[in-house]
């Protein structure tokens, strides 16, 4: 199943709009239905509207109706790419509870998370307070 949502993020990256930074990244997403969603970044030259390539891919599952994050998968243009910070908390809100993040550097040479080792003493929706309680 890694190879699969690996090739998607390959295939991703390769769409990436990236003229400013030259860093490249594609992104992939299984949902709890295992319905898969790709995204690359795309970059703006006022900077701030640039959106990485995982909240890419998350928000066209979201948009699908797809809230349940179980596996995502990124590749960039350097060994190793992590998510940023904002893409952890984005990631944070759609987890399932056995949610894997695959960064991966080729089909062969990638490496498995969970998010608490990426984004350790987490905030996320289950930490707010109902209204009724």
């Amino acid at each position: 199943m890694y190879k699969e949502i690996i090739k998607k993020a390959i295939d991703a990256k390769a769409k990436s709009y990236s003229p400013y930074s030259k860093f490249s990244v594609g992104a992939a997403v299984i949902t709890e239905d295992g319905v898969m969603y790709s995204g690359c970044n795309i970059e703006n030259a006022a900077y701030t509207p640039t959106i990485c390539a995982e909240r890419t891919a998350i928000f066209k599952a979201i948009s699908e109706g797809n809230r349940i994050i179980k596996k995502i998968a990124i590749i960039g243009s350097t060994k190793d790419t992590f998510p940023c910070g904002v893409c952890r908390q984005v990631i944070r809100e759609f987890q399932s509870e056995d949610m894997e993040i695959i960064v991966a550097n080729s089909l062969e040479d990638y490496k498995v998370f969970k998010l608490e080792e990426l984004l350790p003493y987490s905030f996320g929706p289950d930490k707010l307070k109902k209204e009724s309680d």
